[in-house]
């Protein structure tokens, strides 16, 4: 059965988008080429992205852009060829190559993808996603990179969740630039 893992970049204070939703501070030059080897290794993987629409639009709008392929020809190689769902009631049409737009039924599209797919699936950013699956149980593993700034207002990929969710630190590692990759499983 395929695999769901959230994968997030936070600030050490749990925020994934600062206070004006923006997540520009992730993007910082870096001269580490063991986190360089890092980021393209994971973004050389398989399987389908799954995204909310603010994620999708904010990824959509960077990734197939030259700027990106110019700047993270890696990353964005593998942002640009892996399928990709968003879920969305607003957005009227999903453009980015390879996308496919579901209106309703997240939970339950979530969970026939898993049962019925043969890929992994990862979610990026999209913290309503997020919360919504934590709290419906199907999500497997919570990956998050941790920046050493505070930005001490913003959104987590956890807002709104109404009960306690509790996790299992499975793996870590660090970098010599102060990031910390921290990976989570849901407590049985």
């Amino acid at each position: 059965m395929p695999r769901l893992t959230v994968f997030n970049q936070i600030s050490v204070d749990g925020y994934f988008t600062d206070a004006r939703n923006d997540i520009g501070w992730t993007h910082q030059p870096d001269d580490d080429e063991e986190f360089r080897q890092f980021v393209e290794g994971n973004a050389s993987g398989s399987g389908t992205l799954l995204f909310g629409r603010k994620t999708y639009e904010m990824m959509a709008s960077f990734w197939p852009t030259p700027g990106a392929a110019a700047q993270f020809p890696v990353v964005a190689a593998g942002m640009n060829s892996r399928p990709k769902v968003v879920f969305s009631r607003t957005l009227p049409v999903a453009g980015w190559n390879n996308t496919r737009l579901v209106a309703d039924g997240l939970v339950e599209e979530v969970r026939r993808m898993k049962r019925e797919g043969d890929q992994d699936l990862t979610i990026l950013g999209s913290g309503s996603v997020v919360a919504q699956l934590a709290e419906a149980g199907p999500i497997d593993e919570y990956q998050m990179l941790v920046f050493p700034l505070a930005l001490g207002a913003g959104r987590t990929m956890f807002d709104g969740i109404k009960t306690r969710l509790s996790l299992t630190l499975t793996r870590s590692r660090g970098f010599r630039n102060g990031r910390m990759f921290l990976v989570y499983e849901p407590k049985a």
